[in-house]
């Protein structure tokens, strides 16, 4: 009995073929990338780089994002997802319905290279995770009501090994490298209902070491 389906969104279709999560873990082993010792970061440019140490993402690295609805945590997300798909690898999405494939590809996430895992229970959220992240070079999922700081920690352990960036959303109560907190965002352009609004800027707060406190980011992607 499957637990969930993983969902991968092709490229210039609107449709996803799916596949049951037990075959999960065969299909993070297929992809799991040959990480190189000078491949261990993952470079992100724009204005969101500025936020990460070196403006890259490191691998085997915790980055916690949260914040409220449509203060721009699903920008955030597609922003990174775009970076890592860009170098030709994987991005995974646990997702409780709400992420959209039409703002990632906005963003420039590579559909070819976007899986998205809907409707997993809570209790095996956990061990999902754990199988996108043996294969996957970033894995976002929305964290679970009363996520255990043992299973946190195991998870972050598994990206470590793995060489893979875990982007917890919500609260984590493990450690992370780096926390980036939306607490809003505002849109620019002609106005709403003109259908030419053209840039979101987000207003970030940053936790991590050598990192600024807060951040104006503009992009011009999908706010969420």
């Amino acid at each position: 009995m499957a637990l969930a389906e993983l969902e991968e969104a092709p490229p210039g279709s609107g449709r996803t073929p799916t596949r049951p999560v037990p075959e999960l873990r065969a299909l993070a082993g297929a992809l799991q990338p040959s990480v190189l010792a000078r491949s261990r970061v993952v470079e992100v440019g724009g204005p969101l780089g500025e936020l990460l140490s070196g403006g890259a993402l490191r691998r085997g690295s915790v980055v916690g994002i949260d914040g409220p609805l449509g203060a721009g945590t699903t920008s955030l997300v597609c922003a990174l997802g775009a970076a890592v798909t860009a170098t030709g690898e994987w991005v995974a999405v646990v997702d409780d319905g709400t992420f959209g494939g039409v703002a990632a590809a906005e963003a420039g996430v590579a559909w070819e290279r976007l899986a998205v895992v809907r409707g997993v229970p809570t209790d095996r959220w956990s061990a999902v995770v754990a199988a996108l992240l043996d294969g996957m070079t970033l894995v976002a999922a929305r964290v679970p009501p009363r996520l255990r700081v043992g299973d946190a920690r195991r998870l972050a352990a598994r990206a470590r090994e793995r060489g893979a960036v875990l982007v917890p959303l919500g609260p984590w109560p493990g450690e992370a490298a780096l926390r980036l907190h939306a607490e809003g965002s505002q849109w620019r352009g002609l106005g709403a209902g003109h259908g030419l609004l053209r840039s979101c800027r987000w207003r970030i707060r940053v936790e991590g070491k050598g990192a600024p406190e807060i951040r104006d980011v503009a992009a011009p992607i999908a706010a969420g």
